[in-house]
């Protein structure tokens, strides 16, 4: 009997272990109220890009990958948020911005999913990987981002005000500050 009680319970406590561990590796290190890092880059027309440029904007910055399923599966929900919101008037900024951030091995991929997702927005940027694993390319490193999809919502000042949100989500929080 105690045999049996042992045999059940180990694989329990570790399969909780391994799940539990997994969670707070994968858990975004950010949280709510934290100020974005800034970070620059090249846009796929060559012109430079600085976070620090949105101020003033809600921005949000979104980590995916044109290998990932979920991300590619989400890309219809953020052009909708994208076309319901970029013209918008806010109270409190002057508008809203998403930028994409690729996090890829190669160019063509990512070039070929933003085409064929209807990715229309100014700012994409491709942020390649240093070696194998696709967590090393550096905005992600800077933003310890360990999977994708991962999501920011920055507020006018720059700091996070949700983090992992749905497209749902963000929508709310956008409506809840349109200028009346």
């Amino acid at each position: 009997m105690k045999k049996t009680v042992v045999s059940i319970l180990v694989p329990l406590l570790a399969v909780a272990l391994y799940l539990g561990g997994r969670h707070l590796y994968f858990k975004p290190k950010f949280i709510n109220g934290d100020p974005a890092p800034n970070f620059s880059g090249v846009l796929p027309d060559g012109s430079a890009f600085e976070l620090a440029n949105l101020r003033e904007h809600y921005v949000l910055l979104d980590f995916w990958a044109s290998w990932c399923g979920p991300c590619r599966q989400e890309n219809p929900a953020m052009v909708g948020l994208y076309k319901e919101f970029e013209h918008s008037n806010f109270r409190d900024a002057k508008g809203f911005e998403i930028v994409s951030i690729g996090v890829e091995k190669k160019a063509e991929p990512w070039k070929h999913a933003i085409e064929k997702d209807g990715l229309y927005w100014p700012y994409q940027l491709l942020d390649v990987a240093e070696s194998t694993q696709f967590i090393d390319s550096p905005i992600a490193k800077q933003f310890q981002v360990r999977e994708v999809p991962t999501k920011f919502l920055l507020n006018p000042s720059g700091l996070i005000i949700a983090v992992n949100p749905s497209p749902e989500d963000i929508r709310k929080l956008l409506l809840e500050r349109l200028g009346k």
